[in-house]
């Protein structure tokens, strides 16, 4: 068995998708813990090691009981600074909601053994007045990004978002992001965090939303193993709290039926998840075992350059190579997904370094 077929069959033990089993004695523990680290699932395998009784080397067990208390020291800080600063909103009369993150692990079976990472956030439109409030109260803000403004909040790296996705991208984000603000609007729910209350937004939205963003992740950087999870695990949580004709009527539109079909076959046939909980028939794919492999390690992932030009130059030669996933994802025609890329540097000079 290789570190992928050991690290996927830890993670369905964990989750309950699979009974646990005898796995081979000629395992390198260090390649999986490896692997988990690069997924952000070494917490996760360490609960599937917990539950299959698998007996570790020493060194290898201490190893996963750090990866984990570190998760659960993270979480419970990201968890307490994210309350504070809901508390300094709250002063200034703003409502904030959290994007992905922290709502997301509500839907693990161990929330803190989900990594956590920035804190991505939404004030229902007032986000200009909220980063003057916290000038105001000497937090500095960076506003050189293109949908949100980012700024460092005790231990949290924040990025209030004024728009979901950066319309400036692709010609058809505009309309991708007209949706979600409907729905932000619109459908949400109320939760309680150390006596504050914090916002997190309805099933339509996240279903739209997550997909959209693993894709631009998937097209533009790297995706994980955990953006797969987020996917999966929401699904079976709140499967039936989304309008799901609707929501795929309208991911048809926007060119994103063909990645939802795929994501939900990985999360199917990779890692267990009963496949009625997609609530349409996921047609077999050819292209579902390239993406996953390109999840698992990218087809294109040179990135060590320090140089303007030379970022440049990478950048042009990922957008080349990673054209299929633009085909996948987006409904734009190539020209113009170049053309709208290229004039979105333009209006923000900085992400040309990013």
């Amino acid at each position: 068995m290789t570190s992928v077929d050991i690290l996927l069959s830890l993670i369905r033990i964990a989750f309950d998708k699979a009974q646990p089993s005898s796995l081979s004695d000629d395992i390198s523990w260090e390649e999986v813990l490896a692997l988990a680290d690069a997924q952000g699932m070494a917490a996760i395998a360490a609960d599937g090691i917990a539950k299959a009784k698998i007996i570790l080397p020493q060194d290898t067990r201490r190893e996963f009981a750090v990866r984990v208390l570190m998760h659960e020291q993270v979480y419970q800080q990201h968890e307490l600074w994210m309350s504070k600063l809901a508390k300094v909103y709250r002063k200034g009369g703003f409502r904030m909601m959290l994007l992905k993150g922290w709502g997301m692990s509500l839907n693990y079976p161990v929330p803190c053994h989900r990594p956590s990472g920035d804190l991505d956030i939404w004030l229902f439109g007032q986000w200009k007045e909220a980063d003057k409030f916290l000038a105001l109260r000497n937090i500095k803000v960076d506003n050189r990004h293109h949908h949100h403004s980012v700024f460092s909040f005790g231990e949290l790296t924040v990025e209030n978002h004024y728009d979901f996705i950066n319309t400036h991208a692709h010609r058809s984000s505009k309309y991708f992001e007209k949706k979600l603000k409907e729905l932000a609007n619109t459908e949400y729910e109320k939760k309680e965090v150390y006596d504050v209350e914090i916002y997190l937004p309805g099933a339509d939205f996240n279903m739209l939303f997550l997909l959209r963003h693993s894709a631009n992740h998937f097209v533009g950087k790297e995706m994980t193993i955990r953006q797969l999870l987020d996917w999966a695990l929401f699904v079976e949580r709140h499967h039936h709290e989304i309008n799901w004709k609707t929501c795929l009527d309208f991911l048809n539109e926007q060119g994103l039926y063909r990645y939802f079909n795929i994501l939900s076959l990985i999360c199917v046939e990779k890692f267990g998840f009963c496949k009625d909980i997609f609530h349409c028939e996921l047609v077999q794919d050819v292209l579902m075992e390239r993406v996953f492999a390109d999840i698992l390690k990218p087809e294109f992932s040179d990135s060590k350059h320090h140089k303007a030009l030379g970022i440049i130059a990478m950048k042009t030669r990922r957008w080349w190579c990673n054209r299929w996933k633009h085909r996948l994802c987006y409904p734009d025609s190539l020209l113009s997904g170049f053309i709208f890329g290229v004039w979105a540097k333009v209006l923000k000079p900085s992400h040309f370094l990013h």
